[in-house]
Formats: structure tokens, C-alpha cells, sequence
């Protein structure tokens, strides 16, 4: 981050006071988490009967004793703040900004060594060595930002909210948040089934130079697959993919956009050659293969299965040095990169220092949603009226 000079701080704790500016903001996210959940879909409206409840044979014991001894650890008052129904409306509350709106749960700071270890445990378990370990660094890319201002009170590697949902002591759906700047990761259970969006992930910087993790550097495959893959491409090819000459402001299905209707944009992957087509699963296996290793097997096959309604969306430069966003969009996956002007520093335009990223489950299945709701029709439906 040589040379640039970081921007005028924001509240990352929960304000004393709250203004009329910050209410204000508040209100709008509250009321967009609160609108009916229908989910990403296209104009076309929602496509059902994309995701059955079944068996999938992955083992769930683990991380689910990793919940069960994560809250036996809690007391009661925490348990109180840390645990809501599966169900809840602040599922939709996540935010990737470092700055304090409607945060829950309880953080991470003001757990002692053992109480924060157990909660990183269900992360963990949840999630592969190479997917836990990119939320780790995230999180420590966060007290590289608080060295380089000077804020570590405000930015630091513990600065994230951790929730349960529902109950996974007795073998319901149930599942966890993890939740602050830069670091939105949703992961519901239901039965064996585990759904792992949205996750938002993103750094500003993406390497650190100096500080306590010096040498930490994200995201570094996805852009370097993604840009190869637009670099195969054909002219014919190209003019199918690229779908805008300016970059978006943001992500198009961020934080409080659940519910946003994206229709599918670019060059279907079906007319990719045989080795782009290799890079194309390459680079969508950097998002799935975040998930526990039977989870991503289960979810790639998923994927793979809707691989002729896949398109490859791009805009941006496809040089050496390049700023770009992509996305692969198909039924049952929704992912975006994008390179972001600074927020934390003062560069003014997009540049490789910063990078946002977000994967979501299309058709009504972020937060595990669909599968919840046939899950109660199936079982609770017919206790009630049996």
C-alpha cells in the first residue's frame, strides 16, 4: 500500500450514540433483510425443484460435536445473544463493511483463548484446510489494515461476530455465521446436506507487506484463473462473454441483495473448447472446494450437473496488469470477482489491492432456505396433522 494514505475512520463497534446518519442506514438494511425471501433469480421468475432433500452420505458427527461443545462452553447470558432459530431474520443481516449496522452474535474479541477456539473449531469442520484457511488469513489481512492506519482497536483479526442457528445437539437443520469485514460466511445443515452461501469473501490489502502477518497473500488463483480463462477466449468468444465496458461499482448480489433479479449474461460454457473448459472448472472449483471435502464433491456435482446453463460473464481489462469482475452463473451457483477502488486507502479507482468476491445458491437456496422449507413440510407438516 506504498504511497497511499488510509481514509477517515468509521465506527467498527457498536456506536454509543446513534445518530440520524446512522439510523438511517440502519433502517434500510433492516427493512431490505425483512422483505420475503424469494431469492437471486432471473426475470424469468423462480425455477423450482432444483434442490430435493436426500442423503448424501457425508459425515456430519464432527462438526456437529463441534457445535454441540462450542455452546456447552457459553454461559447463559451468552447463549442468549449467541444463538437465534434457525429460521431467524439476521441470517440476512451480514455485512461486509467494516462498519458497525446490525452486527449479532457474539465476537470474537471478547472470547477468552478456549471459547474462541472451540468457535473457530465449527469453521473448521465445516470447511476444507484450503477454505479455512483463506477465511483465517482474511481475518488477519484485517489487523494488517488496523497496523497500516494505526487502528487495531478498530481493525483486527478478532473483530468478527459468530452465531448458531437452530439445534444441532439434536439432529435438526441448523447452522452458523461468521460475520465482519471482509469475512460473510453462511453454512446451514440439513441432515447431511450442508449449503455454504452467501459467502462473501474480500481484502484491501491482499497481500501484507509488513505487520505480524507479513507475507499473507489471497486471491491471487481466482484472479489468475479467471484472467486466463478470458485470455483463451476467441474474438467470437469474447463478444459473447463480455456483457459492459465499466467496471460496477460493487458486486451485484452483495450484502441486503437477496432478492435481486440477475438474468444469466455472457458465453454459455457449453461452447467452451475442451481445455477452456477445464480452466472454466478450475476456476469454479476455487469457490466450491472452500467446503469440507464430501460437501464439495456433493456441491461440484451439483454444479457440474447445470454445466449447459453456466455462463461466463466478463468486464474489464484482460492485460497483464488488468482490473476486471467476472461471474459464472448458472441455476444453482452464482459467483463474482471484482477488483474495488480503495475504501480503507485513498486510491481512487479499481485497482489489484483490493478484491471482493461472493458466492450464492440462485433460486431460493441462500441460507439453506428451500431445502429448510421442504425439510418442514416433509417432517413438521405431517407431525401437525397426523
Amino acid at each position: 500500500m506504498t504511497g497511499l494514505r488510509h481514509r477517515p475512520s468509521a465506527p467498527t463497534r457498536r456506536p454509543d450514540q446513534w445518530t440520524p446518519d446512522l439510523l438511517a442506514k440502519v433502517d434500510w438494511r433492516r427493512r431490505a433483510a425483512a422483505e420475503p425471501f424469494h431469492g437471486v433469480t432471473t426475470q424469468d421468475g423462480l425455477r423450482p425443484g432444483l434442490f430435493p432433500l436426500r442423503d448424501t452420505g457425508v459425515d456430519v458427527a464432527g462438526v456437529r460435536q463441534a457445535a454441540e461443545d462450542y455452546l456447552a462452553a457459553l454461559s447463559p447470558t451468552q447463549l442468549a445473544a449467541g444463538r437465534f432459530p434457525v429460521d431467524d431474520v439476521t441470517w440476512r443481516h451480514w455485512a461486509n463493511g467494516a462498519r458497525y449496522f446490525l452486527r449479532h452474535g457474539l465476537c470474537l474479541e471478547d472470547f477468552d483463548d478456549e471459547k474462541r477456539h472451540r468457535a473457530l473449531d465449527i469453521v473448521r469442520t465445516s470447511l476444507s484446510a484450503y477454505g479455512y484457511t483463506q477465511v483465517v488469513d482474511l481475518m488477519h489481512l484485517n489487523l494488517t489494515i488496523g497496523e497500516l492506519r494505526g487502528e487495531e482497536d478498530l481493525l483486527n483479526e478478532w473483530l468478527y461476530w459468530f452465531s448458531v442457528y437452530g439445534e444441532p445437539e439434536n439432529g435438526r437443520p441448523w447452522g452458523w455465521q461468521l460475520d465482519g469485514h471482509h469475512v460473510n460466511v453462511n453454512c446451514v445443515f440439513v441432515g447431511d446436506q450442508m449449503v455454504l452461501t452467501p459467502t462473501f469473501l474480500g481484502a484491501e490489502p491482499v497481500t501484507a507487506d509488513s505487520g505480524k502477518y507479513a507475507g499473507t497473500s489471497v486471491f491471487r488463483r481466482e484472479e489468475a484463473v479467471g484472467q486466463e480463462l478470458f485470455g483463451t477466449l476467441t474474438s467470437r468468444q469474447r463478444e459473447r462473454a463480455v456483457i459492459a465496458d465499466e467496471l460496477p461499482p460493487d458486486l451485484f448480489v452483495g450484502a441486503f441483495r437477496d432478492n435481486l433479479e440477475l438474468d444469466h449474461q455472457g458465453l454459455p460454457l457449453g461452447e467452451l473448447t475442451s481445455g477452456q473448459r477445464a480452466i472454466a472448472a478450475e476456476l469454479m472449483g476455487l469457490y466450491v472446494n472452500r467446503a469440507a471435502d464430501g460437501h464439495a464433491r456433493v456441491r461440484m456435482d451439483e454444479v457440474t450437473a447445470h454445466l449447459a446453463d453456466t455462463r461466463f460473464a466478463w468486464i474489464g481489462d484482460g492485460g497483464s496488469d488488468g482490473v476486471f469482475y467476472y461471474r459464472l452463473h448458472s441455476p444453482v451457483i452464482l459467483v463474482e470477482f471484482e477488483h474495488q477502488a480503495g475504501v480503507m486507502f485513498d486510491n481512487d479507482v479499481p485497482s489489484r489491492r483490493h478484491v471482493h468476491t461472493v458466492v450464492r445458491t440462485p433460486n431460493g437456496n441462500d441460507y439453506g432456505i428451500d431445502l429448510l422449507r421442504r425439510h418442514h413440510e416433509r417432517f413438521h407438516r405431517r407431525r401437525s396433522t397426523g
